[in-house]
Parts: structure tokens; C-alpha cells; sequence
């Protein structure tokens, strides 16, 4: 497994998306975007998939999909990103067969797929997916908003699916610092996002590159 520092952008614009993976693409090889559509969590950021179609960057693109219905707009957001991550908790018709299916979609346009967890959810309900799953997205704050404090004890999730047996990729989101990170790495996790911790910095290469020596 290769370990990652992914920048998390979470803005109102699309022309504070061009400006964020323009402050990071010499520094990171992938970036997350935020979407949130306002109903999922309260918070609402831009969420224009189209929009994707006007810019150029050598960065690989997740989008983190924080929305009711991912259903909907999994087959927009597959066309133009790299990897797709959406949240069990959100409303999926036929919880399971909606997440295979999606998930089906996403390989079939070849692009990974990723599902998010909330830190309140039990990390076994991942389990019927492990086999084809690219990615674990464990919220290690309540999804929404960034600048929040890191859940310590979500890291114990990494741990357990780790002993289950768990070879793919386990990311974390929310409040990683040079302080914690650490301990998310001896968790098991391999794939670090860090938004505040980076854009809020006075140096963002520095930022970057502090994360990664502790890696």
C-alpha cells in the first residue's frame, strides 16, 4: 500500500477549486473535493461536476460525495474524476445492491470507488464489501465543515479492519495534523487528507512536506 498526503477542498466556488489544486498540484499527486450538497450535512460547497471539464491538472481527483442521494450523481461525477467515495449513511436505495451497483459503475468507467463510514458507524458495515472495494473513508469528525478536532478512537476502526484482513486502502478525514498523524499512520491508514492543516498554513509545500516526513 502506498501512503498519500491528499489535500481536502472544501469552498463555495469553482474558481476557489481551480485555486486550491493550483496551490497544491506541484506538491501532492492526488486532492480531494468536498461536495456537500446542504440536505446530507448542513454545509453546502460547489458541486458542478461539468465544471471539471474546464480545467487541467496533473493531480488525480477524488470527489467525496457528502450528499442524500449519491445515486443520482454517481454517474456525472464517474466521468470526470479518478475516484468516487460515497457515504453508507446515505439514502441508498437497497443499501447493499445501491452500493454494488454504484460501485459497478465506477469500475465500469475505471475509476476507483471508495466508501466513507461517519465516525458514529460500526466499521463492519464495510465487510460485504472488502473484497471489491479500493477504499475506506473513515470520518474522523462529523462531516460537514472542517477545522474540527481529530476522534482518536476512529482510529481503532483501522486497527480492527486491518485484523480482519483488510489489504486495501484505509483513508482518514478530519483534523490530521503534524501532532496526531503518527498515530493515524501506526493505525493501519495509508491515506492521509488534511485540508485546514494545509491551506491554513503560511507555507503550503512546507505544510505538505512536514505531513510526509512523518509518514
Amino acid at each position: 500500500m502506498k501512503s498519500e498526503i491528499i489535500p481536502t477542498i472544501l469552498v463555495k466556488s469553482f474558481n476557489e477549486v481551480k485555486e486550491r489544486i493550483k496551490a497544491v498540484e506541484n506538491y501532492a499527486n492526488w486532492v480531494q473535493l468536498d461536495v456537500m450538497d446542504g440536505i446530507f450535512v448542513y454545509n453546502e460547497t460547489w458541486h458542478n461536476p461539468k465544471d471539471l471539464k474546464r480545467i487541467k491538472t496533473k493531480l488525480k481527483l477524488e470527489v467525496h460525495l457528502m450528499v442524500q442521494e449519491p445515486e443520482k450523481v454517481i454517474d456525472d461525477w464517474s466521468k470526470v474524476v479518478d475516484r468516487v467515495i460515497v457515504h453508507f449513511e446515505s439514502k441508498i436505495t437497497n443499501r447493499e445492491f445501491g452500493i454494488r451497483e454504484m460501485m459497478e459503475k465506477c469500475h465500469k468507467n475505471k475509476v476507483e470507488f471508495g466508501l466513507a463510514i461517519n465516525p458514529e458507524t460500526h466499521w463492519a458495515v464495510a465487510t460485504p464489501f472488502l473484497k471489491n472495494l479500493d477504499l475506506i473513508l473513515l470520518m474522523s469528525i462529523q462531516p460537514g465543515w472542517g477545522g474540527q478536532e481529530l476522534k482518536e478512537w476512529v482510529l481503532e476502526k483501522a486497527e480492527a479492519l486491518r485484523k480482519r484482513g483488510y489489504k486495501g486502502n484505509i483513508e482518514i478525514d478530519g483534523g490530521v495534523n503534524n501532532e496526531n498523524i503518527k498515530k493515524v499512520v501506526e493505525s493501519g491508514i495509508n491515506l492521509i487528507c488534511a485540508g485546514t492543516y494545509i491551506y491554513r498554513s503560511k507555507n503550503i509545500k512546507k505544510a505538505i512536506e512536514s505531513l510526509r516526513k512523518l509518514i
